[in-house]
């Protein structure tokens, strides 16, 4: 492994090596508050170079799972200041990511007087987890121009309290069928305000997010996910060529706007020319997250496609993932039926190396 356990320094980014730990929800977040459980969960896993918190709601009506952390009232700055105190002690940066869910969502989810939200009225097909048993996606509200304020200014003012929760900076989250890759996909986006039509338009809430973020806290302090042609929560695919281009488009001015990286899903699904057109249009950090095993890691790191590789489903059962690769020890197995309980159980009680 000559250059998965070496540091790795641009700009911004000083790490002690080029491994992510990848945003997973994990629902642990009583009252939508960031906890001490969490904090040793974090800790145990600060091998990594850089950490992405699980998705983190920056206003109440996108909290739309149980249980996940929101970062919009004090209480909850206090609830992180706990994580990021015990995951700088281990050595490690660590990056919120904003996740806004928009209409993949359910209203029980949310806090009293809230409802779900999203680019339009159109409904996702499927079921979410609730802590009464999976139930029907709520139909969301469209926001009208009011709603698009005050999301990006949620959306802003949340990346502020990242900054003062001591976090070294913030991932959007515009990927996995959540609110920014909503307002990207024509068949959910069908607005009929500047929001929606164009590659432009369709690009323009994202963007002036990452805009008015880079001009509170700085371009090296945020980051941004995506994952092109992906389908997951519902997200009907679209022609391939709007796909590159919508990507393309949104790598070009996120590059202009000199953010510290860009996070890719790397769903098989993306074709190559894509893959190298967004490598071409940013001059920051690549990272790239999808099923990686140590070897393809190395790999991926050695063509240079990827400044950085995350890993997933490899820390959920390994809090010393990096130890173990080191010494070629076998991972534990995750416990799925775990993953989004409350409790110590699946999720800070996995055995180390001795």
């Amino acid at each position: 492994m000559k250059k998965l356990f070496k540091p790795y320094n641009k700009g911004a980014l000083q790490l002690k090596n080029h491994v992510v730990m990848a945003p997973m929800t994990r629902s642990r977040a009583i009252n939508n508050i960031p906890n001490q459980l969490m904090a040793t969960y974090y800790k145990q896993r600060s091998g990594a170079g850089l950490i992405v918190t699980e998705g983190t709601s920056p206003s109440p009506e996108g909290l739309g799972y149980p249980r996940i952390p929101g970062i919009f009232n004090d209480a909850q700055v206090e609830g992180w200041k706990l994580v990021t105190e015990a995951v700088h002690e281990g050595g490690s940066k660590i990056f919120l990511q904003l996740m806004h869910t928009g209409r993949i969502a359910h209203s029980s989810n949310l806090p009293e007087g809230h409802h779900v939200v999203g680019l339009s009225t159109v409904k996702a097909t499927g079921e979410i987890y609730t802590d009464t048993g999976m139930l029907e996606y709520s139909a969301p509200t469209a926001l009208d121009k009011e709603g698009i304020g005050r999301i990006i200014n949620d959306h802003v003012k949340a990346a502020e309290n990242a900054i003062a929760a001591g976090f070294d900076g913030v991932e959007l989250h515009g990927a996995h069928g959540y609110l920014l890759e909503q307002s990207l996909n024509p068949h959910i986006n069908n607005r009929t305000d500047n929001y929606s039509g164009s590659t432009e338009n369709r690009s323009r809430l994202t963007l002036e997010i990452v805009q008015k973020i880079v001009a509170s806290i700085g371009a090296d302090k945020v980051g941004l996910r995506i994952s092109p042609f992906l389908t997951s929560n519902d997200m009907p695919a679209y022609e391939e060529a709007e796909v590159h281009e919508t990507y393309v488009h949104l790598a070009r001015k996120v590059n202009q706007l000199g953010i510290a990286y860009l996070h890719i899903s790397n769903n098989p699904g993306i074709p190559e020319k894509t893959h190298q057109d967004i490598r071409k249009s940013f001059a920051n950090t690549i990272i790239y997250c999808n099923g990686f095993t140590a070897e393809t890691a190395e790999a991926k790191l050695q063509e240079e496609s990827a400044d950085l590789v995350a890993f997933g489903r490899s820390f959920l059962a390994n809090p010393d993932f990096m130890r173990r690769i080191e010494k070629n020890a076998p991972l534990n197995e995750p416990d799925y039926n775990t993953l989004y309980t409350p409790g110590e159980e699946g999720y800070t009680d996995y055995p180390e190396l001795n």
